[in-house]
Formats: structure tokens, C-alpha cells, sequence
């Protein structure tokens, strides 16, 4: 039996980072998805996870978890898929390091990812995006910080993650206020920011105190970077404040990404160019972008004006007898 800690080790600690140059949230991700596994595994075979060995890990193994994940943990098949991506991936560099699992790993690779529903994303209307901005008390520090955080997530369109750890250097405010984004598969893009944006962000600066050392842009009450979690509480704290001015707010479930999916749309149906969109969020696909067509209407009207109706012929329909109508049965 060959024990999978050390090999697990390796990926996480050597394969992803170094070999593959993967960033640091595409490698906590994969740690995630292995920690569950294990510990699926573990209450399967009663073994500490630590005991576990890779002759464990088989296509049989990675089925029952994935359904697990979806009947017991809730997860939807884009996360189901996911995960097993990130299993997959271990098993092909398994398969250097122990050839004799090479058959295991053919077995897992042959496992299908699960069809998903494309839905329509969800978006916020312009009075709710400023109902949500207006939310924020600009005579404390911590609203100061919120309004720019909110602020800067909607108009740079900027992936949560990109948010919460940009770094002071990232923000330019002379001659003109720009930021420097570093989004997925490590692709840079500089933004312009409107003017009330700069604004909010001098602000914050004004006020801002973090603990030595803390580069990060968004700090919290201790000085220390804004988490993840840090953010998505401040949202929804504003968000509830501001459904009272916008009561369409209140049956709706907002997260960072909607703020970046408003903006996204925003901006299409200010330019009419996807692939101006497709800059602005950092897509490395246009067709990435093109899910935004689904959502804007402008697009089908603008389809619509240009068609030219069917000539149909037109049928005449004799109205009955009012009398003879009321005989009839029913």
C-alpha cells in the first residue's frame, strides 16, 4: 500500500505552485477539494486520513464522493465538476511517481463532468446599485471604508478576490486615478476610475491605519487585510440597510460577484461592445463575455427592428347571434 500523504504534499506544495506556477487561490482551492475528499474517505474506510493510501483513491472512491457532495454537502454540478478536476489532476501526476496506478488513474480521467444549466446571472438596476452606495455612514471610518470598498468592487467590475487584496501600489490617483489589477491566469489590466471613485478612495486613505507591515489597500477594524468573508458581511450588512430606501433589494441575494455582473452589463449596454466588457473584466474569452448578451435586451430589440414582418392573410370571423349564442351550451 502506498501512503498518499506524501505525494499529496507534493502537489499542493510543489506541483501546483512551482511546476505549474498556479496562483495562491487556485492552490487553496485544490487543498479545499482534498480536504473534503479525505475526510469523506476517512469515515468510509474508518482510517485517519493520514493512513489513507492512494490504492484507496479509485474511480469507485471519487463517484460516491461526488454524489456525495451533491445529495449531502448540497453542491451544485459546477462545483461537483470542480473538484473533480482537482482530483484528476493529482492522479495525473500521480501517475509519474507510481506507474503501477496508472490504470487507477485511466479509470478516474474517464470519469464524465456533469452537464450544467446555464442560468441567467444576476444583476442589480441602477437606483440599487445607488441605494447600496448610499447605504454606508461616511461619518465613521468603517462606513468610509465601506462605501470605497462597494464602490470600487461595482465600477472596476473587480472579482472578490481581486479586491480584497490589492495592494497600495495597485491605486494611482496623479495625474489621473487608475488601478492595476492582477486577475486569473495572472493577467494584468489597468482601469480607469470615475472621479467619485478616486473620491471615496482618498477618503479611505485619509483614514486608513493597519498594522505594520499590511500592504493591502482594505484593512479592518485591527488594521489587518479584509478577508474574504470580511466583505461579503459588509455587503450584506449594507445591503439590508439600503432595502429600506429600495425595497427591491429585499428579496434579493447579493454578492460581490453581482456587483461585478451589474457593472458588466452596465457597460454593454453603454457601448454596445462585448469586447470592450471583455477588457474591462479581465476575460482571456470573448464568449466568456457573451453571457451578458443573454440578459440585455437591447440586443434583441435592436434584432427585432431590423426583421421584417410576415405578410399573413387575414381570416374574418362572423360574430354569432347574441340570442343564438345564448342557446348554445357551454
Amino acid at each position: 500500500m502506498t501512503a498518499i500523504a506524501p505525494h499529496i504534499a507534493a502537489f499542493l506544495r510543489e506541483r501546483l505552485p512551482h511546476q505549474r506556477g498556479a496562483s495562491v487561490h487556485t492552490c487553496e482551492a485544490y487543498a479545499y477539494a482534498f480536504k473534503l475528499l479525505f475526510e469523506y474517505a476517512s469515515a468510509r474506510f474508518h482510517r485517519l486520513p493520514s493512513r489513507l493510501s492512494l490504492e484507496q483513491l479509485d474511480a469507485a472512491l471519487v463517484i460516491a464522493f461526488l454524489d456525495h457532495l451533491e445529495t449531502v454537502r448540497g453542491n451544485s454540478p459546477s462545483t461537483r465538476n470542480a473538484r473533480l478536476i482537482a482530483i484528476k489532476s493529482f492522479m495525473a501526476f500521480v501517475e509519474y511517481r507510481v506507474p503501477a496506478l496508472i490504470e487507477q488513474s485511466r479509470q478516474i480521467h474517464a470519469i464524465p463532468a456533469k452537464r450544467t444549466d446555464t442560468p441567467l446571472v444576476h444583476h442589480l438596476a441602477r437606483e440599487e446599485i445607488q441605494a447600496l452606495l448610499n447605504a454606508p455612514n461616511l461619518e465613521s471610518r468603517s462606513g468610509i471604508r465601506d462605501r470605497a470598498m462597494v464602490h470600487l468592487c461595482f465600477a472596476a467590475a473587480l472579482r472578490v478576490a481581486e479586491l480584497v487584496t490589492l495592494p497600495l501600489t495597485a491605486l494611482t490617483l496623479h495625474p489621473a486615478a487608475s488601478l492595476r489589477v492582477t486577475g486569473k491566469g495572472r493577467r494584468e489590466r489597468t482601469l480607469p476610475l470615475w472621479k467619485q471613485v478616486a473620491a471615496d478612495l482618498r477618503a479611505w486613505l485619509a483614514v486608513r491605519r493597519a498594522q505594520p507591515g499590511v500592504e493591502e489597500l482594505f484593512v479592518n477594524a485591527q488594521g489587518l487585510p479584509m478577508t474574504r468573508s470580511g466583505f461579503e458581511y459588509v455587503l450584506a450588512k449594507h445591503t439590508s440597510t439600503a432595502a429600506a430606501s429600495c425595497p427591491s433589494l429585499a428579496n434579493k441575494k447579493i454578492s460581490p460577484h453581482v456587483l461585478r455582473h451589474s457593472c458588466a452589463l452596465m457597460m454593454l449596454q453603454a457601448t454596445g461592445d462585448v469586447r470592450k466588457v471583455a477588457l474591462w473584466l479581465g476575460h482571456a474569452d470573448v464568449q466568456t463575455t457573451e453571457m451578458y448578451l443573454r440578459i440585455d435586451p437591447t440586443e434583441k430589440l435592436d434584432a427585432l427592428k431590423g426583421m421584417v414582418p410576415l405578410q399573413l392573410q387575414r381570416g374574418h370571423f362572423r360574430v354569432p347571434d347574441a340570442l343564438i349564442a345564448l342557446l348554445q351550451p357551454a
